[in-house]
């Protein structure tokens, strides 16, 4: 047989003061929503359930009875509450019961909310609570590598704090959260000893330095430092880390033989590199926006530099890019490849004439008149 009812089988059906007209054509879940109508002439919504059990009867012109008295609760104590009487005021149908709390602040509680002890006070009790904590004393216990001397005058983020000193000497304050779970054991001086600086590396060879000895410093970073001698004979102290991760590799002098290397190979004129110029002639650039020299400003224009013998000049700001690289693009015409061309052809000459290089030098001097650029050489 079907679950499912009839429009019609409580029409005209009587539920105490109620008789069932039709149905609504409304629903509450898949529960049909009939409509009564009451023997004082008004109106209910209500599923075939509540009509069945007798949980609705009337429209809400019956009063309920209380079941609960005014006085039922006047006088009676609940945690830190003491009910002095009815508000006068409702909730939900409930009556709102007029508190005194211990601590003399005066709230308003439904009856289940004090039979249940879901409310026990006005408020106050998680303060009290929290004060019942703070009073714990930690004084003199140990905690790792940290001893607790006092309470801390200013907590942390509503968290007991303590003072405590560190093995190593120093101070810090510590929640006492922090401290009883294990979170922070050392003022911070333990976790900066990595194991680099545990390693014995007496006699070892890192590139051209070999470590003879560790040596102490007064740093924040807590690590420790080696001192060694380089192939050259300089001898210095080398942060641990670095000498074991490869970072520093000799005194020095390295750095300084392979510029020297590097300054034998390039060609230098009136303080310009010619192989740095004509790296950028050949279209090499390392701007994240594909050329040098070009900039993005905070007002969202491109501002266009370059420098050239030491000078550096502004070629302007410029609303869209295309216009600030075809600007930087006519200042590299003049000066970058005006000068590297100029040079090749001052090199062919000399080739030619060692006699005529050696009374002309080369020349090449960039002028700026207003927004543009002249050029003065001795090259034709």
């Amino acid at each position: 047989m079907s679950n499912v009812y009839k429009k019609k089988d409580l029409v005209g059906s009587r539920y105490g003061k109620l008789t069932v007209i039709e149905d609504s054509g409304k629903r509450s879940g898949s529960s049909i929503l009939w409509r009564c109508r009451c023997d004082c002439g008004g109106e209910i919504l209500a599923i075939r359930s509540q009509l069945k059990n007798g949980i609705v009867t009337d429209c809400g012109c019956v009063p309920k009875p209380d079941s609960s008295p005014v006085t039922d609760l006047i006088g009676q104590r609940f945690g830190k509450l003491t009910v002095t009487g009815d508000s006068g005021e409702r909730k939900d149908g409930s009556i709102l019961w007029n508190c005194k709390c211990d601590c003399g602040k005066e709230i308003l509680c439904r009856r289940f909310e004090l039979i249940s002890q879901s409310i026990q006070s006005c408020g106050c009790m998680p303060k009290q609570y929290a004060s019942k904590k703070q009073r714990e004393d930690l004084t003199g216990r140990q905690f790792g590598e940290l001893t607790v001397l006092r309470p801390a005058e200013k907590n942390q983020r509503n968290r007991v704090c303590w003072v405590c000193r560190c093995s190593c000497g120093k101070e810090c304050t510590v929640s006492a959260l922090h401290l009883k779970s294990g979170h922070t054991r050392s003022c911070g001086c333990k976790r900066y000893a990595g194991s680099f600086n545990k390693k014995d590396i007496t006699g070892q060879r890192f590139g051209r330095l070999v470590a003879l000895y560790p040596v102490t410093k007064d740093n924040s970073s807590k690590n420790t430092f080696w001192h060694c001698r380089c192939d050259c004979g300089n001898e210095r102290d080398i942060n641990t880390v670095n000498l074991v991760q490869g970072r520093t590799q000799s005194c020095g002098c390295q750095r300084q033989e392979q510029n020297t290397k590097m300054h034998e190979h390039m060609h230098y004129q009136d303080n310009t590199c010619i192989e740095v110029l004509k790296k950028i002639h050949n279209g090499q650039q390392n701007n994240k926006n594909g050329f040098r020299g070009l900039f993005l400003t905070k007002n969202g224009k491109y501002r266009a530099t370059i420098t050239f013998q030491g000078v550096h000049y502004h070629l302007g700001h410029f609303s869209n890019m295309e216009d600030a690289i075809q600007a930087r693009l006519d200042a590299e015409a003049v000066m970058h490849d005006g000068y590297v061309a100029a040079y090749d052809k001052y090199l062919e000459h000399a080739e030619k004439d060692p006699a005529w290089a050696e009374d002309n030098p080369f020349y090449y001097k960039v002028y700026r008149i207003g927004d543009k650029f002249q050029i003065s050489t001795n090259q034709i």
